[in-house]
């Protein structure tokens, strides 16, 4: 009787596992066929996509046919080609864990480098040729940017209000500072700088006299009054990015 039971909870543990896999299978070729249905829809091949993407034929054709996993950086490239939201991908797509697929947005904003985003004091706008695009769901203006965080002035492991190098952060020149927000600013180099705000009063005329200060004490402030300094604009979202160690 004892292994009779046991092979029956085997039996049952066994057709369990063929129907998890089943419902993975089936997720998977559904977002595949979707991806597949807004390729030919814009008249794209496989090679299309791929090359958008930065990716090759056969991973592109082995994920239609839901043979393939996927991470969410592809996903990411392939909504952003596609022109929709990661969420639209996964429409009809059942989920099968604690985990909920939700869309991130149907807006992309570029990811710019230092240099460009200190570019936009000089009424240029280079979004012709962002580093990336990043999917918000945010109500940003038309000018609104993202920046990577490099370098270690805004990382301070002792404060909450801390920045990693890779961090990316999103920026809304619409967006008028208030103190203490974080801003991308230029101070009369080629590149744009990310810091604290903070305003130190007004001038004999009138001007709002202000400190862009980091969070690492090792490095130095900026300070209106004494270096020309314009505001491009002010952070409305950090997103972190944990670590692999």
């Amino acid at each position: 009787m004892r292994v009779t039971h046991i092979n029956s909870i085997a039996k049952y543990a066994q057709c369990a596992l063929r129907h998890t896999q089943s419902q993975r299978d089936n997720s998977a070729m559904n977002l595949g066929d979707n991806i597949r249905q807004r390729r030919k829809a814009l008249g794209w091949t496989i090679l299309d996509l791929a090359n958008r993407i930065g990716s090759d034929v056969g991973n592109v054709s082995r994920l239609e046919r839901g043979k393939q996993g996927y991470s969410d950086e592809i996903l990411g490239k392939i909504a952003a080609a596609l022109g929709c939201a990661v969420g639209d991908l996964f429409q009809g797509v059942s989920a099968e864990s604690n985990v909920e697929v939700t869309a991130l947005g149907s807006r992309r904003i570029p990811v710019l480098s230092y240099v460009q985003a200190g570019a936009l004091t000089e009424s240029v706008v280079p979004y012709t040729n962002p580093d990336d695009w990043l999917l918000t769901d945010l109500d940003l203006s038309r000018s609104a940017f993202a920046l990577r965080i490099k370098g270690l002035s805004m990382y301070s492991p002792m404060s909450e209000e801390s920045f990693n190098e890779g961090d990316l952060v999103v920026i809304d020149p619409s967006v008028e500072p208030l103190p203490g927000d974080f801003v991308v600013a230029k101070n009369g180099e080629h590149e744009a700088t990310f810091k604290k705000y903070r305003p130190r009063g007004v001038n004999e005329n009138g001007v709002v006299v202000f400190e862009l200060v980091p969070l690492n004490p090792d490095y130095p402030s900026i300070r209106s009054d004494y270096t020309h300094v314009n505001i491009i604009g002010t952070m409305v979202e950090h997103r972190r990015y944990r670590k692999r160690r």
